[in-house]
């Protein structure tokens, strides 16, 4: 299946044999400490930068109809981000993940955020489309 939205990640993730919890790593650009003029520059007119990890939730699949109840539920933190990575933790044998799993795999999401290591996740803009990050 093509994902090109939210929509289509939810849809996938609905369609799955075991019950799904759906992770959310938020992050949001900013400026390297060591940036060069360039980096700067690029970064001023919207480009580069870095992104860094502003906060993390995990949802059933059943509890998130779209992706505007989740930018809403996120909008309600105060928190600004501008790329939300997304992964599917499926339960066993008909059961939900664990709490611990699911707080396992939030902590190893969130430390592939700060190390560039995002190839495994989806990518979501604001307006919950998917990113090809480079």
């Amino acid at each position: 299946m093509q994902i090109t939205d939210f929509n289509d990640f939810l849809l996938a993730a609905r369609a799955q044999d075991e019950p799904q919890r759906l992770l959310f790593v938020f992050a949001a650009r900013e400026l390297p400490l060591n940036h060069t003029p360039g980096q700067k520059k690029r970064f001023e007119a919207g480009q580069g930068g870095a992104l860094a990890p502003v906060m993390c939730v995990d949802k059933a699949v059943d509890e998130l109809p779209d992706f505007a109840t989740l930018a809403r539920e996120s909008q309600q933190t105060g928190q600004p981000w501008d790329v939300a990575f997304a992964a599917a933790l499926p339960g066993i044998d008909g059961a939900m993940p664990t709490a611990p799993d699911v707080e396992r795999a939030l902590k190893m999401m969130i430390d592939a955020v700060h190390r560039g290591a995002i190839e495994r996740f989806l990518a979501f803009d604001t307006d919950g489309k998917v990113l090809r990050l480079t």
